[in-house]
């Protein structure tokens, strides 16, 4: 039985990389930078995870590519491959992928109808990615997830966790946030960052630990004194929600109401409109667990959705982390070369947001092993056109 040939062009997925600028040098360029670099993507869709692993599939794929792809000189060697992600500036490498990624943004909208979309900046470390002799810190980079589209839409890296402080209002830059509601954990709740949300016309709901020790604790307190009567004085609403699975039962239950003006600071946290709690109770094997955690927010008191931007912050970890670490198995990755270990960061996160966009049930490992079985699926999951 003849292969199906293949129809679906890749002129779509050239076209974004059309003005990457060729860091290589002009000595026997037998290989066209954009074909390198839609290998690369295409490998890393298919399960590679360095250099050598596109070059191998790339060989053991030479019949359909050389249909797809202008590749004068054939297939090229790993050495193409290193060199080319090696000397790619990461920030002028992510920036080609803009308008694919606002196409892709556009689409999941309009499919998911949703009013205020999420969007959640959170930090992940390559915990493998140091090299101590030569002084390298493990990559840590500062992303921003669109939790209701499984779309991460920007990257900034930097060197160690510390650095989220600087590289979250960095991050926000890259991409348009208005109308949308942004999650942050404790460490990005400042006031510089919240007042740049507000200028930008969306929302937000943040997390309060220690780093915000007098509003932190002066929150606690208040929460705590208008618990002593059931919240009789104050226009709180309370939402429970009951979960049963992997041996747990959970409930949380998520209490919202105005923010007082007696907050330390309360007028320099710009927008800042109500407080919220959530209370997580777990039982697994019999034990029993409690844990409060608290956020302020520019929301006005509505309960479901500040419990809505809560739980879908949460699955930054399941959606996104999860796989990243499980099926792409980033953890485990010695990149060392500064620019090529960022290069593959982003080219895992973004592979991964084409995985989620496939309307395929499958789970994204299975998707994944599908894009390295059958070159049309691939060809599917790549430019948005599902057979």
């Amino acid at each position: 039985m003849l292969m199906e040939p293949i129809r679906i062009s890749l002129d779509s997925v050239r076209q974004h990389f059309e003005k990457l600028e060729d860091p290589r040098s002009e000595i026997n360029l037998h290989h066209p930078l954009v074909s390198v670099v839609v290998i690369s993507l295409m490998a890393v869709l298919a399960g590679a995870a360095g250099p050598t692993a596109i070059a191998r599939w790339a060989t053991l794929k030479e019949k359909e590519l050389l249909k797809v792809l202008p590749l004068p000189h054939g297939i090229p060697r790993k050495d193409v491959y290193r060199r080319v992600l090696c000397l790619l500036k990461p920030n002028a490498f992510q920036d080609c992928f803009v308008s694919w990624l606002q196409s892709l943004r556009t689409q999941a909208a309009a499919a998911t109808d949703v009013e205020q979309p999420i969007l959640a900046v959170d930090g992940k470390t390559l915990r493998r990615s140091h090299d101590r002799r030569q002084g390298l810190g493990a990559l840590h980079s500062v992303s921003i997830w669109a939790a209701d589209f499984g779309l991460t839409l920007a990257q900034v890296a930097t060197e160690e966790k510390s650095n989220e402080i600087t590289a979250i209002p960095e991050v926000l830059k890259l991409v348009d946030i208005a109308g949308t509601m942004i999650t942050i954990d404790a460490m990005g709740t400042q006031k510089a960052i919240v007042k740049q949300i507000v200028e930008a016309k969306a929302d937000y709901v943040l997390g309060l630990k220690g780093n915000q020790g007098k509003l932190h604790e002066a929150v606690i307190d208040y929460v705590a004194q208008q618990m002593e009567n059931d919240f009789a004085d104050v226009p709180a609403r309370r939402h429970v929600t009951h979960d049963k699975g992997h041996g747990r039962e959970e409930t949380r239950t998520y209490i919202q109401l105005p923010a007082p003006r007696s907050l330390p600071g309360f007028d320099q946290w710009k927008g800042l409109k109500s407080i919220g709690l959530v209370i997580h109770h777990c039982v697994r094997d019999g034990r029993e667990t409690d844990e409060i955690r608290y956020y302020i927010s520019s929301l006005l008191v509505s309960v479901k959705r500040f419990a809505r931007a809560v739980r879908r912050h949460w699955g930054i970890e399941n959606s996104c982390h999860w796989s990243l670490d499980v099926t792409y198995r980033e953890d485990e990755s010695r990149i060392r070369d500064v620019h090529m270990r960022e290069t593959f960061a982003w080219l895992n996160r973004f592979t991964l947001s084409l995985l989620h966009q496939h309307p395929d049930t499958a789970s994204i490992a299975m998707k994944r092993r599908s894009c390295g079985w059958d070159f049309n699926f691939l060809s599917q999951v790549l430019t948005g056109k599902a057979g």
